[in-house]
């Protein structure tokens, strides 16, 4: 059996969201609210202005809909291995969001061509032997002073890790400590402006009434996923 290099998602592409919503049905919320809020998180530290923008592992194109609504000057470009994914993203005609299949290791793009480059739940998704040359491209193509925005799963938190393992599409996927996805970064020139914890509560029941205490959280590496802001 050939070893894992990547997950490709061609098979789940035509309905990828309705088995995301299914299996995170325990969280509280659906597929699109948990891409919204990696956008929405964007919002204090970036502005709507004309930025060339690269989302890495754009899947269906779901993040692209979401930048479109809170920054949408930016220039998006979309890139992922998979091809069924990246056809279901070009199905959306959002305006200034272009999206193309790239090799998983080679960026096809300049560089210093990027102002941002965003990466939500892809490196769970490709072996570690990768991780290395991937956030060189992404070094590669960033500008001088340019933000890498990168989103993982948490393997401290409980639910999380019952997610991932009962999910049909995760049944490769490697969970990353912070710590080590941290020093990736830093071990590739990044400088790392900060790194916090999020989702700590359920979006709907009881616990959602706490959501609110999540902003003073960020410091505990028990949420369900984390957030790294990093920068060349």
């Amino acid at each position: 059996m050939p070893e894992r290099t990547f997950d490709n998602f061609d098979e789940f592409a035509s309905d990828y969201r309705s088995v995301h919503a299914a299996n995170i049905k325990l969280s509280g919320a659906d597929s699109y609210y948990f891409a919204e809020m990696k956008v929405r998180l964007l919002k204090p530290v970036e502005n709507n202005e004309a930025l060339d923008v690269l989302d890495i592992g754009c899947g269906d194109g779901a993040t692209e809909l979401f930048m479109q609504q809170y920054f949408p000057q930016w220039k998006v470009n979309g890139i992922d291995i998979s091809e069924k994914s990246i056809q279901e993203a070009s199905q959306r005609n959002l305006p200034n969001a272009f999206f193309s299949v790239f090799n998983g290791t080679h960026i096809p793009f300049t560089d210093n061509s990027a102002d941002i480059v965003f990466m939500a739940g892809v490196l769970h998704h490709v072996s570690f032997d990768i991780h290395r040359q991937l956030v060189k491209e992404v070094y590669r193509v960033l500008k001088p002073a340019g933000r890498f925005y990168l989103y993982e799963h948490n393997p401290n938190n409980p639910l999380t890790r019952h997610l991932v393992n009962t999910c049909v599409f995760d049944k490769d996927a490697k969970l990353l400590k912070s710590s080590y996805t941290n020093g990736l970064l830093k071990s590739e020139g990044f400088n790392i402006k900060k790194k916090e914890f999020i989702i700590f509560f359920t979006r709907k029941g009881i616990l959602s009434k706490f959501i609110f205490l999540e902003k003073y959280l960020q410091w505990l590496p028990l949420g369900g996923q984390y957030f790294i802001s990093a920068y060349k």
